[in-house]
This record gives structure tokens, C-alpha cells and sequence, in this order.
């Protein structure tokens, strides 16, 4: 295995570790003897988080689609030489298949009710697209020009959550939450688009540490 694996398999470890840390910790707030896996089922409680259900569902559906219709892949991902528009289409098919698409819907009904109750419905929504657009767009100009996914719009969320829970959270926070814009900086440094979508989720994180209306009861 080449360098540029190792740090590639490190940051995604990096992340997938310090992120289902982050996210149990925010997920089990009011109950931290909570184990993970309970604190983060405990993010689909009533209220529903409406928005992340909405979100779920809906890649739920395209996923089955392009399963049906192999052509809409074709049509939506982003392609060289291709239309603007696929930046945010790219968003909308997985390229790579039912393995990509389980793993996605996964992490996506994992960090999507954490981040609504944080941030609220729309918000939640902001910072999905915006960083997914631009990691599909800087894939699209240089990084990764054909292919298609929402796991750039997922780091997204969960580098929002990073930096907000470092910005409110104490030194053992902020050292937790740290490692999670590290390893989106590394990424971008090995031309990996889900780096940018960590970075610009970072930044908007940063932004919303103080929430326009009360988010749903954590």
C-alpha cells in the first residue's frame, strides 16, 4: 500500500472514529451513560426530526430508481465537459452502486437527525447542499470530473457539528472535534473532494453556533 493510501484510509478512519464520537455525545445528551449505538437510535425520537426523515427517504427513493433506470446515473452524475447544473444533480445518484448507496443512506440516517436537533430542518438542509455542491463541483473542475454521491454533503453535516460542538464545548471537546477539519485538510491535500465538503461544513458549523430558532429538544 502506497503512502497516498495510508493517509487516505487514516483520515477516513479519523473521521468515521471522532465522528460517531461527536455525534453519540451530541445524540445522548441528558443521558451520557447512554452507549453510542442507543444514543444515536435516541436521535430518531420524538419529535422526528422531519427534514432528516424527508432527506432519507428521498435518496432512499432515487437509489432504487437508478437501481431501475441505470440511464438516470448517465444523466445526474457529473461528467467531464458537462452541464453546471451536474454539480448539484451529482448530489442525487451513486456511481459506484448498491454499496455505495447502502453506506451512504447509513451514514446519512445516522448524522442527519443529530444535525437537524442542532441546527434545526433548514439549516440541516443549508449545510447539506452547500458542501456537497462545492466538493461535486470542485471534483468536477479538477479533483474527480465523472462520478456522483451524497457522502461529500454527509461530511458536510459532520464537520458543521465538529467545529459547533468545539466552539460551544470545552478543551476535551475542542481537542475531539479538532481532528475532524484535520483529517478534511489532509484530504484536500491528496485532491480527495470529501475534504472540501468537511472544510466548508466546518466553516458553516462556525456560523451556526448560534441557532436562528430553537432547535428540536436534544
Amino acid at each position: 500500500m502506497d503512502m497516498h493510501s495510508v493517509l487516505l484510509y487514516g483520515c477516513a478512519a479519523v473521521v468515521v472514529v471522532s465522528g460517531i464520537q461527536l455525534l453519540a455525545t451530541l445524540a445522548a445528551k441528558g443521558c451520557e451513560e447512554m452507549p453510542p449505538p442507543l444514543a444515536l437510535l435516541r436521535s430518531w425520537r420524538r419529535p422526528v426530526p422531519r427534514a432528516a426523515a424527508g432527506l432519507v427517504a428521498v435518496m432512499a427513493v432515487l437509489g432504487a430508481a437508478q437501481e431501475a433506470f441505470p440511464g438516470m446515473v448517465d444523466a445526474l452524475e457529473r461528467r467531464p465537459h458537462g452541464g453546471w447544473w451536474r454539480v448539484g444533480s451529482a448530489l442525487l445518484v451513486q456511481s459506484s452502486g448498491w454499496s455505495q448507496l447502502l453506506i451512504n443512506l447509513a451514514a446519512l440516517a445516522v448524522v442527519a437527525p443529530v444535525a437537524e436537533r442542532q441546527f434545526g430542518s433548514w439549516r440541516m438542509l443549508m449545510v447539506f447542499a452547500t458542501s456537497g455542491v462545492a466538493a461535486q463541483a470542485v471534483s468536477m473542475a479538477s479533483w474527480s470530473p465523472q462520478g456522483g454521491g451524497d457522502s461529500v454533503a454527509i461530511c458536510g453535516l459532520v464537520g458543521a457539528l465538529a467545529t459547533c460542538y468545539a466552539v460551544r464545548g470545552s478543551a476535551g471537546a475542542l481537542r475531539m472535534a479538532a481532528l475532524i477539519p484535520a483529517a478534511g485538510l489532509v484530504l484536500c491535500l491528496l485532491a480527495n473532494n470529501h475534504g472540501v465538503g468537511l472544510l466548508v461544513g466546518c466553516v458553516l458549523g462556525v456560523e451556526l453556533t448560534t441557532p436562528a430558532r430553537p432547535p428540536l429538544a436534544a
